[in-house]
């Protein structure tokens, strides 16, 4: 199993989000968070200066199968890219076990429905 970690621009989401669902990814987390990245300037809007270092991105959680991994990142690569500085970042960890609390079930089988993969 993998944990896919994602920090993309909040104006990709919902493509990012439905890039995800047409690749069969229907359960994931995502929260709000602010980063500090390379570009440091101060933009001016109505005589007020705004400093553009600290960035607003969505960060996603993901919790895969091997096998759905590559086809994930790939997903959210396509639905995410501008070319521009500031695209994001996609981090893939390995995941030890999962267990589903309501059955107990453990390792792939918690996290997704076994009747649904028939």
């Amino acid at each position: 199993m993998k944990k896919i970690e994602a920090i993309i621009r909040k104006t990709k989401f919902e493509d990012v989000k439905d890039a995800l669902l047409e690749a069969d990814i229907e359960w994931f987390s995502f929260y709000d968070v602010r980063g500090i990245g390379k570009a440091r300037q101060g933009r001016i809007y109505r005589g007020v200066v705004y400093d553009t270092g600290s960035i607003e991105r969505i960060l996603l959680n993901i919790v895969v199968r091997d096998k759905n991994a590559e086809k994930t990142v790939q997903a959210i690569i396509k639905a995410a890219q501008t070319g521009e500085i500031g695209d994001g970042r996609i981090f893939v960890i390995p995941i030890e076990d999962a267990i589903r609390i309501r059955t107990g079930e453990r390792g792939d089988i918690a996290l997704y429905n076994a009747e649904k993969e028939k």
